[in-house]
């Protein structure tokens, strides 16, 4: 049986992925895992819960602190997003970087997983994306699963679905798996607001994927009928 393990932020891209996932291995064999690590956000991990409950799949948070304690980026500091996308000076990245998250994330997920009897991994990192984080990035994920691989003794495999895709093709591919029911409840925005703020490059980058298909967002359309 191919059991698969999806990382569940709550995003955009991680609900298409888990949509991917029960269309690739099956709707049963399908699990999700969200991580607590000390976002300032924790509307995301609601989202990531509601779509795992539309999706009927089964969900757990992981709590991870250290990154909070780590801090210096601002998902998890009191620290204003770079709207400008201009590169902290210390990393040459967006202040939006969490140096090691998804590094950890998976490495806890693979640890998850093994003792699960899970073989697949599913996370919904793209390297198209402008931000350029290179946790996100195909070798990068190509070099972790190789020394998951030999770390566990254990065949685990990461998939990418999106890693070459752009905006446009990942909303192609949400609707082509039934997951804009969903996706309207998912979170994207950097400054964690409902309605989204739709300034922060995550929303600018989510609006010009939806624009690009030509398909109108969901998530926004929520807000706007709870308005009228």
């Amino acid at each position: 049986m191919n059991k698969a393990l999806v990382v569940l932020s709550g995003g955009q891209d991680s609900t298409t992925c888990l949509y991917w996932a029960m269309n690739e291995f099956g709707h049963e064999n399908v699990s999700s895992l969200s991580f607590d690590y000390g976002q300032r956000h924790k509307i995301e991990l609601e989202s990531a819960k509601k779509v795992a409950e539309i999706a009927a799949v089964t969900h757990e948070i992981l709590p991870i602190d250290t990154f909070s304690v780590l801090g210096g980026n601002a998902l998890t500091d009191n620290i204003d997003v770079d709207d400008t996308q201009e590169a902290s000076h210390a990393s040459q990245l967006p202040n939006t970087f969490v140096p090691g998250r998804n590094l950890i994330f998976l490495t806890f997920a693979a640890a998850y997983a093994y003792q699960r009897g899970i073989n697949h991994l599913i996370t919904g990192v793209t390297q198209t994306d402008y931000s350029g984080y290179p946790d996100c990035r195909e070798n990068t994920l190509s070099s972790l699963e190789q020394t998951l691989r030999l770390g566990m003794e254990y065949a685990i495999t990461i998939h990418t679905p999106l890693m070459n895709l752009n905006k446009s093709d990942t909303v192609l591919m949400a609707e082509k798996f039934g997951a804009m029911d969903a996706m309207a409840y998912t979170h994207t925005c950097y400054n964690g607001e409902q309605p989204p703020c739709g300034h922060c490059q995550a929303c600018l980058l989510r609006a010009k994927g939806f624009a690009e298909a030509d398909r109108a967002d969901p998530l926004v359309e929520r807000f706007q009928f709870f308005q009228d």
